[in-house]
């Protein structure tokens, strides 16, 4: 205990449990018989501990009795509320369900059958009424007879609806609980309703009954509870001595609690520079003697700095003084600011201690920071090589300086890794540029002794205190390791880079600026850095496998080259989106007639179920437009394919669903320059006339494709020669930050730059505005129209006269050698011979014969027929049989379409 000097000792506080001397007069004041009351007054006065501890058990108690009654009342009532409504329930569902309950209602006299059947249930049940009623809420049943023929009182709506009504009123008798329940034929129709209800204080008298006992009982507890209160009290009483709180405050303001319990040195000094208090503390941090109070603060021995200091009683705040081995930090206050001694308080703390510990503190919370940085930096893109190099960079120069990371070459590529095989150099970063590691691309085979190799191989963590004492490392490279370690690099750390049983390749960390080399907890720090990246780079490569799989699907399903046609020149563009692969495609097909049709379609979604839908589609497209289809016709088939898709594809096949697709589909016709088109869903096309004037063509819209019951609508226009026909998905005008309205304004202006540009400009000119990677997936096609001049075709009316047939193909062989084309006169005059023949034969008239110059000699004879001819083989007693066998042997493709007036039947032969 510290002990004032000087200081009277008349009265020395006690702590508590320290008993008076023998001789104390206060005990002598009271003896057996007289000492009972004083307690009991010092007790309930409140002035002293004891009496406010009283006070407060016995409020407490108070307070815990009463809760205890009121919640004990409150339960007895909830339950009788809650058997008042059980009670109902049951008798009114038992009297609803009994047997005869739904044929007396249908008697003519309900209330005879059914006011003795519910009385005698009354008084049974000890319920206060039970009520028939039928469905007008008009009583059949009631304990007084003069209320039988009114109408309940009460909600019925819920029961007439099959359901139950459970109503708390207050009636005539009082405060009730009635319940409604309806009355069901066998076929499930609401015939009646039933009532019953019982009063509340039917139920409720056991708790009246209960009630005073439950009094009686808690003011027995509360007196017991007293009672033990005031022994406590007077225990307590007798241990503080009468102390008041103020009194025993004051006292442990003074005691060891404060003065030596404390991490901090204490030191009281008096005006006149003497040393009146010292805690244990500063005993131990000053290494004072034992006799140091009382004693001037200069012959303590302690230097002369932080002597001066303690003698001078000025204001100090953390002023740090070297006092022997320890780095002292002192604050120092004057007693006599207000009106105290004169003197002053001096504290100290060991900041020698407390700087390491807040510098292990400062080391821990960096590597919590480095933690947290990697989860959130590491893995923000899903791309090998970047989630590599973000942990290198990462690493430097927080925690290295030089980082390396090496992986596998397959992981690279998405497959997973073999070991054994070289690794890459994905990653480096490093505090300076001219390191003389392995640079970014190096292909490197690590030999069996290198730290990388073991790494590998074993799968456990290496550390390489001093590189230059590690042959196993120099093996790898002798010159290189020499230019390594000229560098000033001297210690590494290698983690091989682990997502589950596999090994990905290994992360290098290397130091060089610090001299320390590293060590088992920055090992254990390293581990868990590679560890968190390892999984985003496994993530990353499984995408990339991912990824691959998908764009190598779409690039085999889009189109690889356009075919040979004449009527349109033709110039496109395909970007995939940021995200991914998706559904967009597009496609140019030669028709019949030297007609070309364009198709643009976009299957909704990213992935591979988006790329083989869209693959589904173009080969059904592909398959469709053979068959020379108008427009409406072919998205009409589209649209059951697609339907019949997601029919397949059901939730319990596992396989997802088709969510949308839409597509355009446009025949252009060389000879009459008429372009006919249909849209499902799809955004319209633009138009750009020669003269560089941009429509959005009013095309109907139609449905997206699956939909189903609604038919498509074509629309039919004539383009001048050089009109530019631009189709696109709805990724080149449509993203996150605008909408679809704002996208094609900027396309009406990209287009209207471009008057009389080609289609490949026109390409260039669009997609220059849109970012390298857009959010979706982007088809552009852009087709400036040719005209086949009237120099080209040639066309002939034939009278339904077999004899005509002559100067056919007297006409047919002029106008061949006006082409140029006397090669193909004979082959052209048998296929003619043939196709006109059976148009007068089985077809109607009128008759046509068209010829056409183009990439291809195309004959085409058309009537007004609508059946097709089919290609057989003649048996050797046929007569005939054998001319679209000869047709299709001389031409090198035939075939029929449909009009809206007839067919036409065709042959191309290739020019010489």
């Amino acid at each position: 205990m510290v002990r004032l000097p000087g200081r009277p000792v008349t009265r020395p506080p006690r702590p508590f449990g320290h008993p008076r001397a023998p001789h104390s007069p206060s005990r002598d004041a009271r003896g057996a018989g007289g000492s009972r009351p004083g307690v009991l007054r010092s007790a309930v006065t409140g002035r002293s501990v004891a009496g406010q501890v009283f006070l407060l058990q016995v409020v407490i108690v108070l307070l815990l009795v009463v809760a205890a009654v009121v919640a004990q009342v409150l339960q007895v009532r909830h339950d009788s509320d809650v058997e008042a409504t059980n009670r109902s329930l049951a008798v009114a569902e038992t009297f609803a369900n009994a047997p005869g309950t739904v044929a007396a209602l249908r008697s003519p006299d309900p209330t005879a059958v059914l006011q003795p059947r519910a009385e005698a249930a009354r008084e049974a049940t000890g319920v206060d009424f039970v009520v028939v009623m039928n469905t007008d809420g008009i009583r059949y049943t009631h304990p007084k007879p003069d209320r039988i023929g009114k109408k309940f009182v009460g909600t019925l709506a819920p029961a007439l609806a099959g359901g139950t009504v459970t109503e708390h009123i207050t009636g005539t008798i009082g405060p009730l609980v009635q319940v409604v329940v309806p009355v069901k034929d066998p076929g499930g129709k609401v015939v009646g309703l039933v009532s019953a209800g019982i009063t509340t204080a039917r139920v409720g008298g056991a708790a009246d009954r209960q009630l005073p006992l439950l009094l009686a009982a808690a003011a027995a507890a509360l007196a017991l509870a007293t009672a033990g209160t005031a022994l406590v009290s007077r225990r307590l009483l007798r241990q503080t001595h009468g102390l008041g709180p103020y009194e025993m405050t004051r006292m442990y303001e003074h005691h060891d609690a404060v003065l030596h319990a404390v991490r901090e040195g204490v030191l009281i000094v008096g005006g006149d520079g003497r040393l009146l208090l010292a805690n244990d503390e500063a005993h131990r941090l000053l290494d004072l003697p034992a006799d140091a109070e009382r004693r001037h603060v200069l012959e303590l021995g302690l230097d002369d700095e932080t002597a001066g200091l303690l003698a001078s009683g000025r204001v100090a705040t953390d002023e740090v003084h070297l006092v022997k081995d320890r780095l002292l930090a002192i604050n120092q206050r004057p007693t006599d600011l207000r009106g105290g001694p004169p003197g002053s308080v001096t504290t100290l703390r060991d900041s020698t201690e407390l700087r390491a510990l807040s510098g292990r503190a400062e080391v821990a919370r960096e590597r919590l920071n480095m933690l947290y940085d990697a989860g959130v930096g590491i893995g923000t893109s899903l791309d090998v090589t970047r989630t590599a190099q973000e942990l290198a960079e990462l690493a430097v120069p927080r925690f290295a300086d030089f980082a390396t990371v090496d992986l596998f070459d397959a992981v690279l590529s998405g497959e997973e890794p073999r070991p054994g095989t070289a690794l890459r150099r994905a990653a480096c970063a490093g505090v300076r540029k001219d390191a003389p590691l392995y640079p970014i691309g190096e292909r490197i085979r690590f030999v069996a002794t290198s730290p990388q190799a073991r790494a590998l191989t074993t799968g456990q963590s290496v550390v390489v205190e001093r590189l230059r004492d590690e042959p196993g490392w120099r093996a790898q490279d002798l010159e290189r390791t020499d230019q390594v370690l000229a560098y000033g690099i001297h210690s590494l750390i290698t983690v091989p880079l682990r997502a589950g049983s596999l090994v990905l390749g290994v992360a290098n960390f290397w130091r060089a600026e610090k001299p320390q080399p590293f060590d088992t907890e920055e090992l254990a720090l390293a581990e868990e850095l590679v560890a968190r990246a390892a999984v985003s780079i496994d993530n990353a490569r499984r995408y990339t496998r991912e990824h691959s799989m998908a764009v190598t699907l779409q690039r085999s399903l889009l189109p690889r080259s356009l075919p040979e046609q004449g009527a349109l020149e033709i110039a496109y563009r395909y970007l995939p989106a940021q995200a991914g692969v998706g559904g967009d495609w597009f496609d140019v097909l030669p028709l019949s007639g030297a007609r070309v049709a364009l198709v643009v379609g976009d299957v909704v979604g990213h992935g591979l179920h988006a790329a083989a839908t869209m693959g589904r589609l173009r080969t059904a497209v592909h398959n469709f437009s053979s068959l020379d289809l108008p427009p409406d016709e072919l998205l009409g088939l589209l649209d059951e394919l697609v339907g019949r898709i997601d029919q397949d594809e059901t939730p319990a096949t596992g396989a997802a669903v088709v969510t949308g697709a839409t597509c355009l589909y446009a025949i252009y016709d060389p000879v009459t320059r008429r372009c006919t088109m249909a849209r499902a869903g799809h955004p319209p096309p633009a138009l750009v006339r020669p003269d560089g004037e941009v429509e959005f063509l009013d095309l109907p819209a139609g449905p997206p494709l699956g939909l189903g019951g609604l038919p498509f609508e074509t629309a039919e226009l004539e383009l001048p020669e050089g009109s530019r026909l631009v189709l696109y998905t709805d990724g080149l005008v449509e993203d996150r930050v605008r909408d679809i309205d704002e996208g094609l304004g900027l396309l009406r202006d990209a287009l209207r730059r471009t008057p009389g540009a080609s289609p490949e400009d026109t390409c260039r000119t669009v997609l220059d505005r849109l970012p390298a990677r857009p959010s979706d997936d982007v088809a552009l096609i852009v087709a400036r129209t040719r005209v086949l001049g009237d120099d080209r075709v040639a066309q002939w009316q034939v009278p339904t006269d077999p004899a005509a047939v002559s100067e056919v193909r007297a006409s047919v062989t002029r106008r061949l050698a006006d082409w140029g084309l006397e090669e193909l006169a004979f082959t052209t005059e048998l296929i003619l011979s043939e196709l006109v023949t059976n148009a007068i034969r089985y077809g109607r008239g009128p008759i046509e014969v068209r010829l056409l110059r183009d990439r291809t000699l195309i004959c085409e004879v058309s009537d007004s027929s609508t059946t097709s001819p089919h290609l057989r083989y003649a048996a050797s007693t046929d007569e005939g049989g054998r001319g679209l066998f000869l047709v299709a042997q001389l031409a090198e493709r035939w075939g029929t379409r449909y009009t809206p007036h007839g067919k036409v039947i065709w042959a191309e032969q290739p020019l010489p």
